[in-house]
This record gives C-alpha cells, structure tokens and sequence, in this order.
C-alpha cells in the first residue's frame, strides 16, 4: 500500500505534473496541499479517469487539500475541530475498510507557515497546532492505523536543514514551534522517514536565490504514524525527481510503502 503527500502549490499550475507522476508511479492514496481553488473547480475528471476516488476541501486562491484514492472513502472530515469560524482549508481526513474487516485513516494537513513572526500569523500557527494535537490524540485513542502526513512548514532538527543558522528564528524552526511538534510527536506518532534513515534529505526548496541548484533545502513534509501504522511500514521515497521537472512545485512528493493487512488498491 503506497500512500503520498505533495504540496503541489496550485493544482491549475501544476496539473500536467501530477498527472505524469500518478501515472509514473501509481500511488494508492495521494495527500495533495495547496490546490488553490473551490471545491467544484477542482478537476475530478482527470483524476476520476485513472481510478481515483476525489475529496476536497477547496479555498478560492489560498490553501485547500484533496485526497486522493484508488479505495472507495467510508468517511470524509473536513476541517480541523476547535475552531469553528477558523475560513482557512487545511484539513481532510479519509477513512477507508480493509478486507479484514478493519479501517485504516489518513489524514492530510497543510499546517500554517506562520511567517512574519511578528504578525498574527505566527499565533494562529501555534493554535492551530494546538487543535491539531488533540484532534490527533482523540484519533489515536481508536488504535488503528492512522496515517497523519502534509506539508507541517516545520523544520524537526538540524539536520533536516542545509543550514540551521539561516532559518532559526524563522516560524518553521522557532522553539515555540518545535516545541508543539515535539508534544504532537510525543503522543506516540512515528516520524517515517527517521523511521528508516538518519541521512539528510530534503522535500523543499525555495524558488529563490538558486536553492535546488545548491541543494539548499529543508524538510517539512512529512508522514506520521500511529504505533499501527508504524508497524507496517516498510520504507520512505521521496520523489526528488519532480522537482527537475518542467513548471515544477517547490515541494517533492513524499510517499510511504505499508503492508496494511487485508487492504489492498482497488479500482473506483
């Protein structure tokens, strides 16, 4: 069961790209942030005809997220509870049966840059981190393969960063930041890619000032797993390759490999 996550920063722009890279790599579940636009002009079609379930929860011009399945959705929540005149799109959460009888959820988040930090912005990112850690708390307490993956704008370490000094005090490596990541984790998630290397890899470059051309990149799209799901994964890729591509997205896809007892790809 493969099962990615790919800010793709504007689906309109970046639609030719997903499509070659679904097709490429024909993953199960798809996470996409960033689709910029409503819900009924998302284009389902191109996505419909090669075998995927759509779900979105769209905002004109800013945010929105899309699921994408080749497993038929048992449930969609959209939006993350705590706050219920928040207007911003950043969460959709899909849940899908397993042959065995079982379910397996995965939640896909594009969680706020907070940037300037000396702005509102900063604050609604670390509140938002706040209801999304006990959002994840009461998901966690169902015991079931829980899958939580998006664009976080969260540099973990040091290491995730081709260069620390340059972006700590920055809203993505700040320690209030950290701080409820570290808390968000410590609820008993996995980090997936740290599950499986300790080398340094990036998911983002910036546009700007030659960034993938010196490798200059952070990480900040990840996958977290509940102890169930943690236990069925069996590797990370992350999809460097796209960001060669033509008109490509300043984000690469990430995407994990499980072997969910009793779920297997079918299509719509």
């Amino acid at each position: 069961m493969r099962i990615a996550t790919w800010n793709i920063n504007g689906i309109n722009a970046r639609l030719p790209a997903v499509l070659t890279w679904l097709d490429e790599t024909k993953p199960d579940i798809v996470g996409l942030q960033e689709i910029k636009c409503l819900d009924e002009n998302f284009p389902r079609a191109e996505f419909e005809s090669r075998g995927y379930n759509v779900e979105t929860h769209g905002q004109k011009s800013f945010n929105g997220v899309a699921l994408l399945s080749k497993l038929p959705f048992d449930e969609v929540h959209r939006g993350l509870p705590g706050n219920d005149e928040d207007p911003q799109s950043r969460l959709i959460e899909g849940v899908f049966s397993t042959e065995d009888g079982g379910v397996v959820r995965v939640c896909n988040i594009y969680l706020p840059n907070g940037n300037p930090v000396d702005t509102e912005k900063f604050p609604y990112k670390l509140g938002w981190m706040d209801r999304l850690h006990d959002f994840v708390e009461q998901r966690l307490a169902y015991e079931e393969p829980f899958i939580l993956m998006g664009d976080f704008n969260l540099i973990p370490t040091g290491l995730d960063c081709h260069d620390p000094s340059a972006w700590w005090g920055d809203a993505l490596f700040r320690p209030e930041s950290l701080e409820k990541w570290r808390r968000l984790v410590n609820l008993g998630l996995t980090d997936a890619l740290r599950a499986t290397t300790s080398d340094q890899v990036f998911t983002f470059w910036d546009f700007q000032a030659g960034a993938w051309r010196r490798n200059a990149g952070i990480r900040i799209d990840h996958l977290l797993l509940s102890p169930q799901a943690a236990d069925r994964l069996t590797g990370v890729t992350i999809h460097k390759d796209t960001r060669g591509w033509d008109k490509p997205s300043d984000h690469v896809p990430v995407e994990g490999d499980f072997t969910l007892a009793g779920l297997s790809a079918k299509a719509a």
